[in-house]
C-alpha cells in the first residue's frame, strides 16, 4: 500500500462509532441526492412531505433527516448560515461518498452527488419582488471560502470575476471576489419558466456585507447602488444570501451537481419585506421536491 495515499487521521476525523466527526454520518446512510437548507427546523418543513423516513441525526446545527418520496431516496441536511459551514458540509459529504473509511484513502470510481440549497433571499432589484422564487445560475462570492482551493481556469468566471472587482473596490478596496456557476444548467432550465434566473452574491455577514445600516457606519454607504450597476454582458447582480458561492465552489471542486434555489422575502430597493415567509419557503420546497422527483 502506497501511504503517503492515506489521509491522516487529524485530517479525516472519524468517530469511534465509525461516523464523520461533524455530521455524525455513517457512509452508508448517505443519499445520492440531498437537498440543504440553513435552519435546522427546516428540515421538518421538507421532510413533512415524504412517504417515508429512515433516520434523523443531529450534531450542533447540523441535523440530517433522510427518507424517500416514491422509490426515490433524499437526504435533508441544515448547515447553518454562511459557508464557513458549507465547507464543512460539503468536504463531509463527499468523504461520506468517496473516501474509504477503513483505509483512509479515495475510492477509485468518483461518486457524484445532487445537492439542491433551498434558503431565503433579499433581493436587490425592484423588479425581482418579495415572495418570487429564483435559481442561482451564476453567483460571486465575497467570503473568500474558494481563495484557499484550486480551481481549474474558466475564462468565462475569470472575465466576470474581473469586471465585477473593479466596481466591487470602489466601495470596498480590500476584498477580492470569485465567481461560479451552478453544476446543474439541467435542472435550471427545468426550472426557467417558474423562476427568475439570477446570479447571486454570497455574502460574509447579513449587516454590513449587505449594506445594511443600524447603527455601525459602512466604509461606503453607496455599497448596493454600486453593486446595482454593475453588469457583464447579460449578467447583473439579483440578490443576496450566505451560501452559494460556497455550495457552487465547493461542487465545482469536489466534482458534484449544485443548484441554490432562493425564496425571495426582502427587496433591498423598495426596503420590504414578506410578510408570508413560511408560505413562500413552503412554496418552494413544494416545486423543489416536484422537480427533483
Amino acid at each position: 500500500m502506497d501511504m503517503s495515499n492515506i489521509i491522516p487521521e487529524s485530517e479525516l476525523i472519524i468517530r469511534p462509532d465509525g461516523s464523520i466527526y461533524h455530521l455524525g454520518l455513517l457512509p452508508e446512510q448517505l443519499c445520492d441526492t440531498i437537498i440543504t437548507v440553513g435552519d435546522p427546523d427546516r428540515v421538518d418543513d421538507v421532510t413533512v412531505h415524504f412517504d417515508r423516513i429512515f433516520y434523523t441525526h443531529q450534531v450542533r446545527e447540523f441535523k440530517t433527516t433522510a427518507g424517500e418520496i416514491g422509490s426515490k431516496s433524499i437526504m435533508v441536511v441544515s448547515t447553518g448560515i454562511g459557508t464557513d459551514n458549507i465547507d464543512i458540509v460539503f468536504n463531509e459529504l463527499n468523504a461520506l461518498a468517496n473516501i474509504n473509511f477503513q483505509s483512509r484513502i479515495l475510492q477509485k470510481k468518483h461518486r457524484a452527488l445532487s445537492l439542491f440549497r433551498i434558503g431565503t433571499s433579499g433581493s436587490l432589484r425592484k423588479e425581482i419582488p418579495i415572495d418570487s422564487l429564483l435559481v442561482s445560475e451564476y453567483t460571486i462570492g465575497l467570503d473568500g471560502l474558494m481563495h484557499f482551493y484550486s480551481r481549474k481556469k474558466n475564462k468565462e468566471l475569470s472575465s466576470m470575476q474581473s469586471s465585477f472587482d473593479k466596481v466591487l473596490h470602489l466601495s470596498i478596496p480590500n476584498i477580492d471576489s470569485y465567481a461560479c456557476k451552478s453544476t446543474d444548467e439541467l435542472f435550471i432550465k427545468k426550472l426557467s419558466k417558474k423562476f427568475y434566473r439570477g446570479c447571486t452574491l454570497t455574502a460574509s455577514g447579513f449587516y454590513g456585507p449587505q449594506g445594511r445600516v443600524l447603527s455601525a457606519p459602512l466604509v461606503d454607504k453607496y455599497y448596493l447602488d454600486a453593486l446595482r450597476k454593475w453588469k457583464h454582458k447579460e449578467i447583473s447582480i439579483s440578490n443576496f444570501e450566505m451560501e452559494t458561492a460556497g455550495i457552487y465552489g465547493m461542487a465545482e471542486v469536489l466534482g458534484h451537481k449544485a443548484v441554490s434555489l432562493n425564496a425571495i422575502i426582502a427587496n433591498r430597493e423598495s426596503n420590504v419585506f414578506s410578510k408570508n415567509v413560511g408560505k413562500t419557503v413552503d412554496k418552494l420546497i413544494k416545486m423543489t421536491l416536484d422537480a427533483i422527483v
